[in-house]
């Protein structure tokens, strides 16, 4: 859920201005400090936008079947927190989206993206880059929308992408760090909090859920999750690709070779991945300047032509590549089950990340007891397409659990 807005920025950009120009106090609010764990750094408004406003825009990013959803004048502001990065502290980021005006306390969502590329495609630009999220604050929720880490105050880190800890921790953190800002400016919040992913952010939102259940120590309790089409089953998805002569989206598997490389501190040549010339080209193609679309056009399709001879052939080899295997299974979700409400939408065209990894996640979840998760296949659903249908489903049934009880 993520566009560049192009002409209608415009008016996001009048309104940030207006808006700006008629407060008297500093946009930017930094809180010290306190001997508690305060994950809260700073907050700076950017802008606050009129529902009529997020009605037109809506409408103009083809998202016209949310608009009788749209309720709410929304403020948004840049947020700053403290997370875990290879155990040391570091800054990280995300937009902070309130509704304004409301008479009840409003409930948390938080909403997570899909794979990013390019730096500048982190939420925290805005209003240069438009998730589509933003959309939920004026829905009444209040609503964060991380760029994590290795974008936006963090770029400098190369993204920890489909690792498990880190992916959970820096969400965990940004809704800790959300919680005390509201508390000290005096936003009403009720004790609802509900996660939101799609693609990667399917999977991000997993490990958020994953990390608050299994440790009550955070202080935390979900009140239902929605996750579509993330890469649950890593070892699934691997054995998937290595038999396929074609796979449309090379970058996803650059990405996370890349990623535990770093993550891991494996620190193995590329070539020991890649054969030539990709391995040469992915680092120059992983600066954050590029695209997926000049990635993929820049990898071969062909898993076989794209790895390493040797590589490729101890992915098949059980014995072969035995850490790498470990880090997949260990980054997966098949040995833990959800408490909290939980649905998976999946398309079941998805050719980027296979509707299996659902069905294989959701299959050990129920042979393990789970009694509150739902598997919702989007049918002739591709990767791009399953999106808009899956939040049109997922709107009323938060709003449902977050409706009072009488």
């Amino acid at each position: 859920m993520k566009k560049k807005i192009g002409i209608v920025g415009w008016l996001l950009f009048a309104y940030m201005f207006v808006s700006a120009g008629c407060q008297k106090e500093a946009n930017e609010t930094v809180i010290p400090t306190t001997p508690e764990k305060d994950y809260f750094v700073s907050a700076e408004q950017l802008a606050v936008i009129p529902q009529n406003v997020l009605q037109t825009l809506a409408t103009s990013q083809g998202y016209s079947k949310f608009v009788p959803q749209i309720k709410y004048d929304v403020a948004i502001y840049k947020m700053v927190y403290t997370t875990t990065y290879k155990n040391q502290e570091i800054k990280a980021s995300g937009l902070l989206a309130i509704p304004q005006n409301m008479t009840a306390p409003a409930a948390i969502l938080s909403t997570q993206h899909g794979t990013s590329f390019l730096d500048s495609d982190a939420p925290t630009n805005f209003p240069n880059t438009f998730s589509g999220f933003e959309l939920f604050a004026s829905t009444g929720f209040v609503t964060l929308i991380p760029d994590y880490i290795g974008y936006g105050i963090s770029k400098d880190i190369f993204h920890p992408y489909y690792d498990q800890k880190h992916s959970g921790l820096m969400i965990v953190d940004m809704i800790k760090a959300a919680k005390s800002y509201a508390k000290k400016q005096a936003i009403k919040l009720n004790d609802k909090l509900f996660l939101v992913g799609y693609s990667e952010g399917g999977y991000v939102t997993m490990a958020a859920q994953k990390e608050i259940e299994m440790h009550p120590e955070h202080g935390l309790t979900v009140t239902a999750a929605a996750e579509g089409a993330g890469g649950y089953d890593l070892t699934g998805m691997l054995s998937a690709v290595t038999t396929t002569q074609s796979y449309g989206n090379p970058s996803y598997l650059a990405f996370v070779l890349q990623s535990y490389n770093t993550t891991y501190n494996w620190n193995r040549p590329l070539t020991d991945f890649f054969q030539e010339p990709y391995a040469d080209r992915i680092p120059e193609l992983f600066n954050g300047t590029n695209g997926a679309g000049k990635i993929n056009n820049s990898l071969a399709k062909n898993p076989q032509e794209l790895f390493n001879p040797n590589f490729y052939a101890n992915l098949k080899n059980p014995a072969g590549e035995q850490a790498l295997k470990q880090a997949l299974v260990d980054n997966s979700f098949l040995n833990w089950v959800p408490k909290s409400p939980t649905r998976l939408y999946h398309g079941t065209a998805d050719q980027s990340v296979f509707f299996q990894t659902s069905q294989s996640v959701y299959d050990k979840f129920k042979a393990a007891g789970a009694t509150n998760v739902e598997l919702i296949p989007i049918p002739g659903g591709t990767h791009s397409s399953s999106l808009e249908p899956m939040v049109l489903s997922v709107i009323p049934w938060i709003q449902s659990l977050n409706a009072p009880v009488n």
